[in-house]
């Protein structure tokens, strides 16, 4: 189980952004991908990010996760100011804490679908044959305890995700970001995946980002921040943050 960060302990936000934003390119050609984003979402939180293609999604996620620098502004995430950090340290800290679904997949072809999913451990430095363990128990929880010694081309596109998603959570990271996690697949295996990840999300201090245009998915989000044009326009409660309080 993942350590309690200090953020955590002092009952601040997982991730809290200031004003950040992000440019690319000079002059007239300058292209605002970001402009000015202010969210807070809190550990164990899933936060769905929602709005229409090229409105800034991926680039925010990017920024959270330390895989891309932003150009203006502030974002901590555990309390951590990753764009501070040098480039060897943050990628110790992405190896450590941080969990990735991408749209591409980005699979090794040559390995199997364990050996796919067992990769964040290995390069933690667990022993081959645990992390194959862990990676086979991981692919179970996703639905594909038959295909875990398949090569990627051997698997469909919804099996690869699947893959891709169990690669994301078998280290048990406190911060996972999905790019659309769920594209690839059917109604019910999409639930399926949405569960478990859902189920990482309610353990402690861990945290969820998924960008998606899934509205059949809604109901597992805790909360869901609506973009456009590198804004964010606007924060709800999710469903599933209802029916807990309703609970109460």
């Amino acid at each position: 189980m993942a350590m309690k960060s200090a953020a955590f302990e002092a009952g601040l936000p997982a991730v809290a952004c200031r004003n950040v934003a992000k440019t690319y390119g000079e002059g007239e050609t300058t292209v605002h991908a970001l402009r000015g984003i202010d969210l807070a979402i809190q550990p164990g939180e899933l936060m769905m990010l929602v709005g229409p293609s090229g409105c800034g999604k991926t680039t925010l996620i990017s920024i959270i996760a330390g895989i891309l620098d932003k150009s203006d502004g502030d974002c901590q995430v555990f309390g951590e100011n990753l764009a501070a950090m040098d480039a060897g340290r943050r990628t110790a800290w992405r190896r450590d804490n941080a969990g990735f679904v991408f749209q591409s997949f980005n699979l090794v072809p040559a390995l199997t679908a364990a050996e796919n999913v067992a990769i964040p451990l290995l390069i933690a430095g667990t022993p081959h044959a645990e992390a194959l363990a862990r990676a086979a128990d991981m692919l179970d929880r996703v639905g594909l305890a038959n295909r875990r010694h398949a090569l990627p081309a051997q698997l469909s596109g919804g099996q690869q995700q699947r893959v891709a998603i169990g690669r994301a959570l078998v280290h048990e990271p406190r911060l996972v970001v999905c790019d659309e996690p769920t594209s690839a697949l059917d109604h019910e295996t999409g639930h399926q995946v949405m569960e478990v990840l859902r189920d990482v999300a309610a353990r402690g201090e861990r945290t969820l980002v998924v960008v998606t245009h899934d509205e059949r998915i809604f109901e597992f989000a805790d909360s869901i921040a609506r973009m456009d044009d590198g804004r964010i326009t606007g924060v709800a409660s999710g469903a599933r943050r209802a029916g807990r309080e309703a609970q109460r």
